[in-house]
């Protein structure tokens, strides 16, 4: 099932609805598949990154010709949208509930920091428009969905899911960054042993407190990312309680 404005649509998003036209263009008996070309990119992107994602490099991943992968997407952006649906995967099922909704958006935000551990290079790829592909639209819909329950608007519910979202996009690249820096440990020891006898002299004494009790260094733990987390998840909290009281 197609419609007439298929041809305005953002590559891949017919596809990725199941809804893509169905063509000769093959011409022949295909040697692979889209899904295939897809699950392909998306091991490539885990092995090399983002950045190795051109259409040559797929294309040999797949054993075919650049040109040839052009028979099964009509583009590098089509491909990344299905490629982007596929690793972001189903939604995580949360509880619902005026009561719930904080575990919720904890366990939302700390899902989507997973995903993007188990696929490093998610926060890397471009975003363009609100999310509109099967997968990406259930993540912001379970989230909505605990946000409204509580008592929040539409609106104020997006609002905080873009919060949500960007704070655990951050942080993933974060941890991310910190944890491929296989020279980060030595250079954090050496960057600490130079800068303790300085900090002092400098006037930075709260930083130089923090660096002689090894508070201050490169690693985001799990306690980091509750702190965060936390810290907006009450906010969020002040917002639902004006409005559940303001009624």
């Amino acid at each position: 099932m197609t419609t007439g404005d298929d041809e305005a649509l953002p590559p891949g998003l017919a596809q990725a609805w199941g809804l893509a036209p169905k063509t000769g263009r093959l011409g022949r008996k295909p040697s692979q598949s889209v899904e295939g070309i897809v699950e392909a990119t998306v091991a490539l992107a885990d092995a090399e990154g983002f950045a190795a994602l051109s259409m040559p490099n797929i294309a040999r991943r797949v054993g075919l010709t650049a040109n040839a992968v052009y028979r099964y997407v009509s583009s590098r952006d089509e491909l990344l949208v299905l490629v982007a649906e596929t690793a972001w995967g189903p939604a995580p099922e949360l509880e619902t509930g005026a009561d719930r909704w904080r575990a919720a958006a904890a366990r939302w935000t700390r899902a989507m920091i997973g995903r993007c551990d188990t696929h490093p290079w998610l926060p890397d790829l471009p975003i363009r428009g609100a999310p509109a592909t099967p997968n990406l639209l259930r993540w912001t819909e379970v989230l909505l969905e605990a946000l409204t329950g509580a008592g929040l608007s539409t609106a104020e519910s997006l609002g905080c899911a873009l919060l949500l979202d960007g704070y655990a996009r951050r942080i993933a690249a974060a941890r991310r960054d910190v944890r491929d820096s296989t020279a980060a440990p030595v250079q954090s020891a050496a960057v600490a042993r130079f800068l303790q006898p300085l900090l002092r002299e400098h006037g930075y004494p709260i930083l130089a407190a923090m660096m002689e009790r090894e508070e201050y260094d490169d690693d985001i733990a799990d306690d980091d990312v509750d702190f965060g987390l936390t810290r907006i998840l009450d906010g969020i909290e002040v917002l639902i309680t004006r409005r559940t009281t303001a009624r």
